[in-house]
């Protein structure tokens, strides 16, 4: 290989990685907590779109427990759309990016 080739290559891997950045704020993940009282939909460029709370869960008595719940929701679609955009990274790079060892909270949404 010579290093024209390498760096059409590189580029080409680059405008892939532009395009997948852009879909990630159509893909959504949904993740849960206290069995479904609460739920929280998020994009893949971190973005929290929506949270619903079943009537049942919401007790002025047991604020913090509901505050729990949310918080724990949130955390868990947090990280399901870091994986989620990773995965979509992966498909464009081939793995490649994966064996960096970057830091722990280096992820593609806030390239």
């Amino acid at each position: 290989m010579n290093m024209n080739n390498i760096l059409k290559q590189a580029q080409k891997v680059q405008e892939e990685m532009k395009k997948v950045q852009e879909k990630l704020a159509d893909i959504d993940v949904e993740s849960t907590s206290g069995g479904g009282m609460v739920k929280v939909v998020a994009n893949c460029k971190l973005e929290i779109k929506s949270i619903q709370i079943e009537p049942e869960v919401i007790n002025a008595e047991d604020k913090e427990m509901l505050e729990d719940l949310i918080a724990a929701a949130v955390n868990q679609a947090i990280r399901d759309a870091q994986n989620r955009a990773n995965e979509e990274m992966k498909e464009v790079t081939g793995g490649m990016l994966g064996n960096l060892n970057l830091p722990g909270n280096f992820n593609f949404p806030g390239m």
